[in-house]
């Protein structure tokens, strides 16, 4: 079973935001947790482009880190602000998880 592409990419800045949190990686090896998560038709060209938003809004820093088998890597690492982003974010997909589980239980009925 594939996940939907568009609610994927609404939480994707999240799972990044976590597994970052977790420990420093690069791209590649980002992908490559993702899929053994479960998201495994996720293409390397949606996660890239993801890390350099959450780059360039200051919520991870990179460093090159040299590579025996080839060019160096980019590790991306969480800055205090991609912290309290991933705890802001977290919060507001536990509420709208509840939400939507809410309503789809039957429970939103008078």
């Amino acid at each position: 079973m594939s996940h939907d592409a568009q609610m994927l990419k609404g939480v994707l800045s999240l799972l990044l935001l976590r597994l970052v949190g977790d420990h420093d990686d690069y791209g590649y090896a980002l992908v490559v947790r993702l899929r053994v998560a479960g998201f495994t038709e996720l293409a390397e060209g949606t996660v890239y482009p993801a890390l350099t938003r959450l780059e360039s809004a200051g919520l991870l820093d990179s460093h090159l880190v040299r590579s025996t088998s080839g060019p160096a890597r980019k590790y991306y690492t969480l800055t205090a602000a991609g912290e309290a982003e991933a705890a802001r974010a977290l919060d507001s997909w536990t509420l709208l998880t509840a939400t939507v589980d809410h309503v789809l239980d039957g429970r939103n009925a008078p």
